[in-house]
């Protein structure tokens, strides 16, 4: 074998030999590691792990009308330091003086503060605690203490964020603006709207820094989030804060267990107030749940709308046609409607029937057109669109039920117990819904409680009035069921708030409730609009299970709260104001100061001519600075005012 082969394989043996020792080094660092020195390392990595973690996108707002917030959400902030992060120098510099101010902050000794991080620094701790849920602004003074103004690396100072959401009108409106939780757990605007309102998280990135402990990381390591859209609704705050007020009155006046009150806009189906009161075990009310909305309940002598208008539309009858009803009783099969009037109405107009709420009439003007051919009369009421939603923009609206002949549960007591609005169910706002479309000449429109999503100023998406049905029945059945609507309280059984202010169109309701468990529980309704003869603001008002000692038909029970409401919606709109001008000139002057001389209208955007006499009228001293029309006034509407008080008007 030649030198140079014995060469090569002594120089291979050397470096396989050298690969084998490094090989095995290999192994024994490895056991060393995982087994001798494991807990070191595994605590060593522990240390040192990072972690993502959501920054929750601040949610949108949600306001009124005019601007007043229904709903937001308000920054909290927990404060920590690092005390590693300063130089020697820094910290040494500005430690007594960043003490004293925690001291004066938390209420704990300065001298506490500065062992605390003295210690921690010695011991490399990189995070302590030393506040919770500050306000926006007491972090913005803490972040400008002395060596926290130096930031987060320099200064060590560490500041997370979290949000509450806060409903600055409390338990008003609680019900509607509703919730989000996540995971389909929602209701009302912010379930409905949640898309536009949570926004898009973010994410930081955070070091362990012991169990339970993360301390975030640079600012550069952040993925800022984007906060959500805000919504902008139709409420009216004014309105909405009197119609809950009024509502809560009568509810404990009659110690009733819940009520509802909603108010639209004819022409658009905005909705201005939706107010949901229940009983509580306290005794007290609050908004329990969207009673209005979701809640489906026979609705009694309301119904009756219905029934008139079938009866027009399929000119069976007209508004003149009589019927006799007797004693005030009628028997069908084994079953007898009565009537509330005691010894009966004698005979009636159709429209008299209507009026005076004849049960008896209804019935049998219903019964004796249609028993023959039921399907007949429902499907015309079917034509009308009251078995399906009225499609409000928030969850939960309840399913009307109406009966059909070719369904299993109908019975030969089914067509006329439906009449007078038994056996039927609708929820406050589809009743609602229908009579708006008789004061807006037969335009179904569809209930809305959002207008606008919006980014700062820029409309990010709005909603227009939207039209369901733009005829739910002939111009002639409309017409006959507006003057039907007016003589209710001109001549019928809402006499009781006939008013000289404004002219109410409307329909009564009292319905027994839970009547399969005796006698003695009541639904008493109310729904109508105003003014009747060029209407602006359809109404429902529904007071349920009132005690019955007390009251609970609904011309007694429901109708005040309309009235109440109505002339406080007419009155402070400029333009009521000035149809109301007419009504101080036709000799009617006296009889409407001496209703309404307590309470200050909005007289803003009148001339100055009508807004002297309105004053003048109710007995105050006028103060005018300028020409023209009024642009503001010293006493702002609806405030409780004093004969010869003194109020300052300032004119275009």
């Amino acid at each position: 074998m030649s030198q140079d082969k014995v060469n090569i394989i002594q120089r291979s043996g050397w470096f396989f030999l050298i690969l084998f020792l490094f090989a095995v080094l290999i192994v024994v660092q490895l056991i060393n590691i995982q087994y001798i020195e494991g807990n070191k390392y595994r605590a060593l990595a522990q240390k040192y792990t990072v972690k993502e973690f959501k920054i929750k996108a601040n949610r949108g707002n949600i306001y009124a009308e005019d601007g007043s917030i229904l709903a937001t959400s308000v920054p909290h902030y927990d404060i920590a330091f690092d005390p590693v992060a300063p130089s020697n120098r820094n910290f040494n510099k500005y430690i007594d003086a960043l003490t004293r101010k925690l001291s004066y902050l938390t209420g704990k000794p300065q001298n506490y503060w500065k062992q605390t991080f003295v210690k921690a620094r010695q011991n490399n701790r990189q995070y302590v605690k030393i506040i919770k849920g500050v306000n926006f602004s007491t972090y913005r003074k803490i972040k400008q203490f002395p060596l926290f103004e130096l930031g987060r690396n320099k200064g060590g100072f560490i500041a997370e964020i979290h949000t509450k959401r806060v409903y600055p009108l409390g338990n008003v409106l609680k019900r509607t603006i509703g919730f989000d939780r996540g995971k389909g757990n929602s209701a009302g605007i912010e379930g409905a709207y949640s898309v536009y309102l949570k926004g898009k998280d973010g994410m930081q990135k955070k070091q362990k820094i012991k169990y339970g402990v993360w301390k975030p990381l640079s600012d550069i390591n952040d993925i800022e989030p984007q906060d959500g859209y805000d919504v902008v609704t139709n409420i009216d705050v004014d309105i909405q804060d009197m119609a809950h007020q009024t509502l809560l009155k009568q509810l404990q006046e009659y110690d009733a267990d819940h009520g509802s009150v909603v108010i639209m806009e004819v022409a658009t189906g905005a909705v201005k107030a939706i107010v949901n009161l229940g009983k509580t075990a306290s005794g007290d009310y609050r908004e329990l749940r969207n009673y209005a909305v979701y809640e489906t309940h026979e609705p009694g002598s309301t119904f009756k709308l219905f029934s008139m208008m079938a009866l027009l539309e399929d000119k069976v009858a007209d508004v003149n046609d009589i019927v006799d009803t007797g004693n005030g009783t009628y028997k069908i099969y084994n079953k007898t409607v009565r009537d509330a009037h005691r010894g009966g109405l004698g005979q009636l107009t159709l429209q008299q029937v209507f009026e005076k709420s004849s049960n008896v009439g209804t019935v049998k003007l219903v019964y004796q057109n249609y028993k023959d051919n039921p399907a007949k009369f429902v499907n015309r009421l079917y034509n009308f669109g009251i078995h399906e939603k009225v499609k409000i923009d928030i969850k939960g609206e309840g399913k009307p039920l109406i009966p059909d002949p070719r369904d299993n549960n109908w019975s030969g007591i089914s067509l006329p117990w439906m009449a007078y609005g038994y056996g039927v169910e609708m929820t406050d706002i589809q009743m609602l819904a229908y009579y708006n479309a008789i004061a807006n000449n037969g335009k179904l429109m569809k209930p809305y409680l959002v207008k606008a999503v919006k980014s700062y100023d820029k409309n990010i998406k709005t909603f227009e009035p939207e039209v369901l049905n733009p005829s739910i029945a002939s111009e002639e059945t409309i017409r006959k069921m507006q003057e039907m609507l007016k003589g209710v309280v001109l001549r019928g059984t809402a006499t009781n708030i006939k008013n000289d202010y404004v002219s109410i169109a409307g329909k009564t309701g009292t319905t027994q409730t839970e009547y399969w468990k005796g006698k003695g529980q009541y639904i008493a309704s109310f729904v109508g609009y105003f003014p009747a003869e060029h209407p602006k603001y359809s109404m429902i008002v529904v007071i349920h299970k009132p005690d019955s000692k007390k009251g609970y038909y609904g011309n007694v029970v429901a109708a005040p709260v309309f009235e109440t409401l109505a002339q406080y919606i007419y009155g402070k709109t400029p333009r009521e104001v000035k149809v109301a001008i007419t009504d101080f000139k036709n000799s009617k002057t006296e009889k409407i100061v001496e209703k309404y001389k307590t309470v200050m209208p909005d007289l803003r955007g009148l001339p100055a001519k009508d807004a002297l006499y309105i004053l003048e009228n109710m007995g105050l001293k006028v103060k005018m600075n300028g020409s023209g029309r009024v642009v503001s006034q010293s006493i702002p509407r609806g405030t409780r005012i004093k004969r010869r008080q003194e109020v300052a008007l300032k004119m275009s």
